[in-house]
This record gives structure tokens, sequence and C-alpha cells, in this order.
């Protein structure tokens, strides 16, 4: 079948060409749209991602928000409040303060210190992210750390050692982090003292409480007691404010709805332009199935052999708007653009690929089934 279903190609090379292009564009710029869209939902949420998250931790933030980027301060008093309840072994303060980055080229930009507790650095950044230097650097005095990828964007270079100033004051980048970056911002890592010094936070104020619970301890018991003594606060589990966080954003920025346009126009156009460029090639050869017919072959075999084609273009275009795929990744890679694609997400691509190819196969398979082997001769 498959054989017989590769000389039909063969035989209408204009068309299966058109065919085969117009898969590659549609499966490319559905993969290239989810893979910006899904890089950008992980920015959104790389506050809670930079950080090495335990299962026994809730972090508190005041009740107005759901997004951690976008937290209000809360007084510092609650850390050793919500720290004296039964069930927290620890509370750690953190505190997320803007600041204004100055370089000795003179260049500028626009940061968010993120100054968190030493030596537990409960905010991270994480091990695996950390590019150059040690972590524990960061306790030394007006220490921070530094996003090699924007270096591009701050237009100036970047390595460990290098003096700057923060709103001001003299500071010395001690780390180099890569794929920390944040939507919207960029992120300096320091000790808490670092960021209320450099970030003349208001020492008397925190952005976040982070309980880390007794071992034994009822998680969800714990949150629901803290939002009940304080109702100003709410308490999440990481990950779920890390989630909430990226609904929140999407929401208001209608960027999912953006994306989520694009990938559907291209599926629709990819289905049609498909569809109706093998209907046209059936059209052509309707004496080639008329034939089949009429020596004996089935309706049912007829359509198999339509499907078959359908098959072997989805196969012949994925594969080729995978390797585009890849080469876009590494193309983007060394600007801070981190694409992934997973198994799971390459999976996802090809039953698209075989839902809009086999899908638009079915306006020849409709056609071919009524054709009567008489009509043609």
């Amino acid at each position: 079948m498959l054989k017989l279903a590769f000389k039909f190609i063969r035989f209408d090379r204009a068309k299966s060409v058109g065919i085969i292009v117009a898969i590659v564009i549609s499966i490319f710029l559905i993969g290239q749209q989810l893979g910006l869209l899904f890089f950008l939902m992980g920015l959104m949420g790389n506050l809670v991602g930079n950080a090495p998250i335990q299962e026994n931790e809730l972090w508190i933030i005041e009740a107005q928000s759901n997004n951690i980027n976008a937290v209000n301060s809360i007084d510092q008093r609650l850390v050793q409040e919500i720290g004296s309840l039964p069930a927290v072994d620890i509370a750690y303060p953190v505190v997320l303060a803007p600041a204004q980055a100055t370089f000795l080229d003179g260049k500028t930009a626009a940061v968010t210190l993120v100054g968190a507790s030493a030596p537990e650095f409960v905010m991270g950044p994480n091990a695996d992210r950390i590019l150059q230097g040690d972590q524990h650097s960061l306790m030394q005095p007006n220490a921070v750390s530094a996003e090699i990828f924007s270096a591009k964007t701050w237009n100036t270079e970047l390595q460990v050692g290098k003096a700057i100033e923060l709103n001001g004051k003299g500071a010395t980048i001690s780390l180099l982090t890569k794929n920390a970056q944040a939507f919207g911002a960029s992120l300096m890592y320091t000790s808490l003292d670092n960021a209320r010094i450099l970030g003349n936070a208001d020492p008397s104020k925190v952005s976040i409480v982070i309980a880390k619970l007794r071992e034994g301890a009822d998680k969800e018991q714990l949150r629901t007691d803290i939002q009940q003594l304080f109702p100003h606060l709410q308490a999440w589990d990481p990950q779920k404010l890390q989630s909430s966080t990226v609904k929140e954003i999407l929401i208001s920025s209608n960027m999912g709805m953006s994306f989520g346009t694009l990938v559907l126009f291209a599926m629709i156009s990819g289905f049609f332009i498909i569809g109706l460029t093998l209907y046209s090639s059936a059209l052509d050869r309707i004496k080639d199935y008329g034939t089949l017919k009429a020596i004996g072959a089935k309706k049912g075999y007829v359509n198999k052999l339509i499907v078959a084609q359908a098959f072997l273009y989805a196969i012949i275009g994925y594969i080729i708007a995978l390797l585009l795929l890849f080469g876009f990744k590494f193309g983007v890679a060394s600007s801070g653009l981190v694409i992934h694609i997973s198994v799971g997400f390459a999976l996802f691509l090809l039953f698209l690929t075989l839902l809009i190819s086999i899908g638009g196969s079915l306006f020849a398979v409709r056609r071919i089934s009524k054709l009567e082997p008489a009509s043609v001769f």
C-alpha cells in the first residue's frame, strides 16, 4: 500500500512538493510559536523557578496579589509571628527591590534585587543556573549576581568582579547566572542586607515570607491557619503560585490569546491548503482511481491509498519541519532564547501533522468514494 502510494506521490511531483511545503510551514510555525510561548511562560514564573524549592515550603505574600512578580510589601514582624507557629520550623524573609544599575561604560539598566537570608538563599539561584562564581560570595558586602544573557540587552560586558553602581551605591558582580531571566525584569540575586542597602528598601518591610514546615506538619492545614490568623496574607504552595503567576500574566496581557490565535490559524490554513491540494491531485488522477475500481479494487482500498499518501506527506513534512525547529532552537540559544523540544512536544507536533494531513485528505476521499468506474471510460 505505502509503496503504491509513494508511486502516486512521485507521479505528480509539483503538487507533492506543494503539500509538503504547506505541512512544513504549518508545523514549523506551530512549533515555533508554542516554543516561544512556553519560554515566556517559564520567564513569568522564574522567581519561583530559580529557587531551590522543597516540598515542606509555603510562600506567604499579601492577599491582593496572585502574581509573584507584583507583590506589595508586608510588615517585617510577620516573619517572627509566622515563624512562631507550632507547625513552622523557620521563616525566612525575602526582599524584592527595584534598582537602577549603572556600568562603568555609562550604560544603565533597570533591575530587580532579590534578597534572601544568607547562607540559605531560599530564593536561589539554583546551582544549575549558576554559570560562574559561588553563591556564598553573595554574602560579601554589596555583592550581586548578574544574568549573562542580559549583557546583550544592556549592551555591556559582564564578568565576575566587575564593579557597578546600584542606585548610586558601589556594588560588585560576584556571580553570573545563565537562564535565570525573568519576564519584564532583570534579576540580581544578593543577600537580604545587600538588597535593603542597595535597593533603598524599608528595613521594616519584606516582600515574601518563606516558611519551612516541621517534619510531619500538615501543609494544607498550616496554609488555612495562616490565612485565618492573618487575613491580609495568602499562603501558597510554590508550584501553585508559579502557575497562578503565569495564568495571571497570560490573561492580563492577552498573550495566550495572541499565541493561540496564531497556532489555530496555522492549523486551519495548513488543513485547507493540504486538503484542497490533495483534492486537486485526486481529480487529476481520477482515471487512475477509476481504473483501480474497475479492475476490482474495493472502495475501502482506494480510500486507504489516498490516506496512505497523506500519511507519507505528513512524515516527510514533519521530519523537515522538526529539523528546521532544531535549527531555530540552536540559532537563538546564544541570545538567551531557550526553546525546549522535548519528546512529548515532538510527539504532539507529530500528532498535529498527522491530524492536518490525514484530515485534509478526507476531501479527496469523499470525492473518490463517490466515483463510478464506468464514468472514467
